[in-house]
């Protein structure tokens, strides 16, 4: 994770929009996937089934099945539920790149040289996952680990403790559910246009491909975001792309929120470039 400089400059705080009460932030009523159980009672016989709701994309006939999910995920839920059960069958470095996340599939394995064993279980996300009825898991310990030692980093070079990955897990997962909470603001301006509520397609880190937005804040003097990432937000359909830099901040240790995040829609559209026109006059006159 970025390191807070000692006499930081001014950061951005995440863009934000006026949302009504509940809007954005859960489902409407409307879409039968979010109603709660009910009591089955005896009921007459009727000549038609009942079809749910025609605006919830994910029961229309096309809809993707479950199975066309995004790669390597459906055994993430093994290790949410039963880690020591799914950890016995192991999960290797082989095979292709997942283009949902551009992440290899989960190693679990424990690395030649590691100092203290790695917790392998997984935590389950609040962010919706395209295609499915599922939200996306996060990686484990031994996950981040393994990651971080694929992308040159070595364990000798820094005085680690098992607590230590565990903090690192808590404030990478925080940051992920902040910057889905602050998307969802921005869908709430389409919330007629999708009812059932956005979820997420795929993702992808770029940390030195420095936005636009970015550089000119540098140009300006501030300092730059130690990460960005790039999510693809499936909008009942439609495809948008959202933009999220992260900006050293201080950690909170009640509730491990770290960054400060930017997150906006890309000028990828006339309706992303809409949306930011809508949010300035919003800031503006408000």
């Amino acid at each position: 994770m970025g390191s807070t400089m000692s006499n930081p400059a001014p950061t951005v705080k995440a863009e934000a929009v006026m949302v009504a009460p509940n809007v954005g932030l859960s489902p409407p009523q409307g879409c039968p996937m979010h109603r709660e159980p009910q009591q089955s009672v005896p009921s007459p016989p009727v000549s038609t089934p009942v079809s749910p709701p025609s605006e919830c994309p994910m029961h229309q006939p096309d809809a993707p099945p479950a199975s066309q999910g995004p790669v390597h995920q459906e055994r993430a839920y093994e290790f949410v539920e039963c880690p020591m059960k799914a950890g016995a069958q192991g999960l290797g470095p082989k095979g292709d790149i997942d283009p949902t996340n551009m992440m290899p599939p989960p190693n679990q394995v424990p690395a030649p040289d590691q100092p203290f064993p790695l917790d392998i279980a997984r935590a389950e996300s609040k962010i919706p996952r395209s295609g499915t009825e599922k939200n996306w898991v996060y990686p484990s310990e031994q996950m981040f680990w393994n990651a971080m030692l694929r992308k040159g980093w070595r364990w000798k070079e820094d005085d680690l403790a098992p607590h230590d990955m565990s903090n690192i897990i808590s404030i990478h997962n925080r940051n992920n559910e902040q910057a889905w909470e602050e998307i969802l603001k921005w869908e709430a301006l389409h919330a007629d246009e999708c009812p059932c509520g956005p979820s997420l397609k795929r993702f992808g880190g770029k940390a030195k491909e420095f936005s636009p937005r970015a550089r000119l804040r540098h140009w300006m003097g501030y300092e730059l975001p130690f990460d960005r990432h790039d999510w693809i937000v499936d909008r009942c359909g439609k495809e948008v792309r959202y933009v999220i830099d992260y900006y050293d901040g201080a950690v909170d240790k009640s509730t491990y929120q770290f960054s400060i995040l930017d997150v906006r829609p890309a000028y990828d559209s006339l309706g992303a470039v809409w949306d930011r026109m809508k949010v300035a006059w919003w800031r503006w006159t408000s």
